[in-house]
C-alpha cells in the first residue's frame, strides 16, 4: 500500500494545479438560484464576511436565509444583475440568452459554483461529464478511489455542492459536471477528464443545439492532464493540446468485445473482465465500466481492487432498477433517463417475454423521439405518455395510452400487467413539469407499484 499512495503521488504531482485564492471583499455579488447550489454559495460568502445579493424566481424559499441578506423573489431582478461585479448562477436557471450576452458585453462575470470550488482547492480533480452515465461512473470510480484508502470528496450535479466539501479534508475530489455547469466554468484543470456520451439533451437552452452542447461538454478537457475519449468523438477532439489521450468504446485502449459465449472487457487488447460477472448490464453500462477503469489504471490503483468493486457495484437508485416483482411481472425504475438517448439505452437492455409496459413522458426540452421509433411500433410494447410533452410523443405511436399524470397511467398499467409482462417507467423526458426532481418521479412509480399490484 505505501507503494501505491508513492507510486500514485507521482501523477498526482505531475499535474499542474492552478489555484486561483479571489478576493470578494467590497465586491457586488449577486446568487441566482435558491436551490441547494445556491445556498451553500450564501453559506460560503458568509463564511469570508461577504453579504451577497439573491434572486429566486420562485415566490417562496425552499429553506430560510438571514434575513440580513437582500433577496429578491419571483422573478429576475435586472437592475441588480446589470449593477453586479459578480453573478454565480446555479446550474439549469436559464436565464434568456438575449440577457447573457447583454451582461457578458458589460463585462459583468458569470461564474458558476464550480468555478467557486476551482479557485479554492489545491487537490487533484477528476471531472465527468455526458449526456448519460456521468452518475454512475462518479459513484463507481469514488468507491474504487476509497477502496485503495484515499479520502474522497464527490459533489457537483450528482447532488451535492461542491463548496460543501471545502468544510473537509480531501485528497483528491471527483465531481460531476453539467452543461450548465461547464458553462460557466473557466478555470479547470482536471488531473483528468472525460465526456462519457454526447446525444441530445436541453435542446430547448442552446439557440445552437447540439453543437453548442456538445462544445460546452468538450470544455471540460481544457488544460486537463488525461483526457479519456469516448473513439465516437475522437475525431473531433484531436485539436485539444493534452498531454495523454486514452479512447474507449468499440475500439480504443478501452473496448468491449464479443469473445467465448461473452461480452469482454478488453484493455490495450488484453482480456481483463468477462461481463457476464457483472451486476449492472447494457453495453451502456458497460461503457461505464471501461471509463471507470481507465480512470482507475491512470491513477496506478491495483487492478484486484478496481475489479472487486466494479464487480459488486449494482447501479444507482432510479438507474433501471428493479423495484417490485410480483407475479413473475417486473417493474423497473428508470426515472432518471431523462432524454431521448438514455431511454434507447435501457429499451436495448430488455429482453421481452411477453409485453413491454412502456411509461413516457414529462417535459421533452425539444428533444427527437425519432431515435424511439422501433420500440414505439412494436407490437410486443404497450406505450403510455403522461405529462406535458405526451402528445409530442403520442403523434409517434400507431396505438397509445394517454393520461395527464404518471399515478393515473399507474392504475391502468396495474390493471393490465399479466405474467412475464416488464413495467418500464423510462421517461425519456425531465420531470420538472409535474415534479421537484426525477427521485420523486422514481418515488412516485416505486409506490405504486408496490401498492397497486
Amino acid at each position: 500500500m505505501d507503494n501505491f499512495f508513492y507510486t500514485t503521488s507521482i501523477v498526482f504531482n505531475s499535474t499542474k494545479i492552478l489555484l486561483i485564492m479571489a478576493n470578494y471583499k467590497n465586491k457586488n455579488i449577486v446568487i441566482i438560484g435558491l436551490g441547494i447550489t445556491g445556498l451553500s454559495c450564501i453559506k460560503f460568502f458568509l463564511k469570508r464576511g461577504i453579504i451577497p445579493k439573491v434572486i429566486d424566481t420562485r415566490k417562496y424559499l425552499i429553506k430560510p436565509i438571514p434575513n440580513y441578506i437582500p433577496c429578491h423573489l419571483g422573478s429576475i431582478n435586472k437592475l441588480w444583475l446589470f449593477s453586479a461585479e459578480l453573478i454565480i448562477i446555479s446550474p439549469g436557471l436559464k436565464l434568456k440568452y438575449s440577457l447573457l450576452l447583454k451582461l457578458i458585453s458589460l463585462n459583468i462575470k458569470i461564474i458558476s459554483d464550480i468555478e467557486l470550488f476551482i479557485r479554492e482547492v489545491n487537490k487533484p480533480i477528476i471531472a465527468i461529464t455526458g449526456s448519460n452515465g456521468k452518475s454512475t461512473v462518479t459513484t463507481l470510480v469514488s468507491k474504487i478511489i476509497q477502496s485503495a484508502g484515499f479520502i474522497v470528496g464527490v459533489g457537483g450535479n450528482i447532488g451535492i455542492p461542491v463548496l460543501s466539501l471545502l468544510d473537509q479534508y480531501y485528497q483528491i475530489y471527483v465531481i460531476e459536471l453539467s452543461s450548465f455547469q461547464l458553462e460557466f466554468t473557466y478555470s479547470l484543470h482536471a488531473i483528468i477528464a472525460v465526456v462519457t456520451n454526447i446525444s441530445e439533451d436541453h435542446m430547448d437552452y442552446y439557440p445552437l443545439k447540439l453543437i453548442e452542447y456538445s462544445s460546452i461538454k468538450y470544455k471540460i478537457y481544457y488544460n486537463a492532464k488525461y483526457c479519456i475519449i469516448n473513439t465516437k468523438y475522437y475525431d473531433k477532439l484531436l485539436n485539444y493540446n493534452n498531454s495523454y489521450h486514452i479512447t474507449f468504446g468499440k475500439s480504443g485502449n478501452y473496448k468491449i468485445n464479443y469473445y467465448n459465449n461473452s461480452n469482454w472487457i478488453i484493455v490495450n487488447d488484453n482480456l481483463v473482465l468477462s461481463c457476464n460477472n457483472l451486476k449492472i448490464k447494457g453495453m451502456h453500462n458497460y461503457y461505464n465500466v471501461l471509463i471507470s477503469l481507465a480512470i482507475a489504471d491512470i491513477l496506478c490503483i491495483p487492478r484486484n481492487i478496481s475489479i472487486s468493486i466494479i464487480c459488486a457495484f449494482s447501479g444507482l437508485n432510479h438507474r433501471f432498477q428493479v423495484i417490485h416483482e410480483c407475479n413473475n411481472i417486473k417493474w423497473i425504475n428508470d426515472s432518471k433517463s431523462t432524454n431521448v438517448s438514455s431511454t434507447k439505452a435501457a429499451l436495448e437492455s430488455i429482453i421481452i417475454k411477453n409485453k413491454l409496459h412502456l411509461i413516457l413522458g414529462g417535459d421533452s426540452k425539444l428533444a427527437n423521439f425519432s431515435p424511439l421509433l422501433p420500440w414505439l411500433n412494436n407490437n410486443n410494447i404497450i406505450v403510455y405518455c403522461f405529462g406535458k410533452d405526451r402528445y409530442k410523443i403520442a403523434s409517434l405511436c400507431n396505438t397509445v395510452v394517454l393520461a395527464n399524470t404518471l399515478e393515473q397511467l399507474m392504475y391502468i398499467v396495474a390493471s393490465s400487467v399479466v405474467q412475464k409482462d416488464i413495467v418500464l417507467l423510462s421517461p425519456a423526458c425531465a420531470s420538472t413539469d409535474q415534479f421537484k426532481s426525477f427521485i420523486e418521479r422514481g418515488e412516485l412509480f416505486t409506490k405504486l407499484a408496490k401498492t397497486l399490484y
